[in-house]
């Protein structure tokens, strides 16, 4: 979990290639959607476009049918899901009909300045349509007032480890494999 521009893709890869177990990106499947123009792509795009999230029955029916493929078996990693308190539920459901558990929840943190300009940076970069200022400054908003909470569940849990996602991008990945040590044994 993190805000946008905290380096979870990023992070994910490295963790999912560490572990030799799948990341899942919801952002990569809406991305490659709305790439091969499918019928869920021009749904997400109307949203990303403006900054808004796809709404929760699209992206949990997404989630449920990746988390039911073979390659998660011996685990997975989740980014950009879940984003708000009813995905926690549908995650809670999903994984319950599976019957797998959530090993940890990590938080990557960083200051919202740094946010902003990791993120027109990697517009300009990438030039990615749904990286408008008006989009990411509406994104990170929406962050804070639906997602940061959650971290909140997930610490009463014992599943909660916050880690700094700023500096470089081999030493956040030690950080995090460092705070997963207890958590995933």
């Amino acid at each position: 979990m993190g805000p946008q521009g905290a380096g979870k893709g990023t992070q994910a890869a490295r963790l999912a290639e560490h572990y030799g177990i799948p990341a899942i990106s919801t952002g990569d499947i809406f991305r490659a959607n709305i790439k091969g123009g499918t019928e869920l792509g021009r749904l997400v795009q109307e949203y990303t476009a403006k900054g808004e999230l796809v709404p929760d029955s699209v992206t949990n029916e997404m989630v449920r049918d990746r988390l039911a493929q073979d390659d998660v078996a011996r685990g997975f990693i989740l980014d950009g899901y879940p984003r708000n308190a009813a995905q926690v539920v549908e995650l809670d459901e999903i994984l319950a009909d599976l019957g797998v558990r959530l090993d940890a929840v990590l938080e990557l943190t960083a200051d919202r300045d740094e946010l902003l300009a990791r993120l027109r940076k990697r517009a300009e970069i990438e030039g990615r349509e749904d990286d408008t200022e008006e989009a990411i400054a509406r994104r990170l908003d929406i962050y804070a007032e639906q997602t940061a909470p959650l971290t909140s569940a997930y610490a009463e849990r014992g599943l909660l480890a916050q880690v700094d996602g700023i500096g470089e991008i081999d030493d956040v990945t030690s950080r995090l494999v460092e705070a997963l040590a207890p958590l995933v044994g």
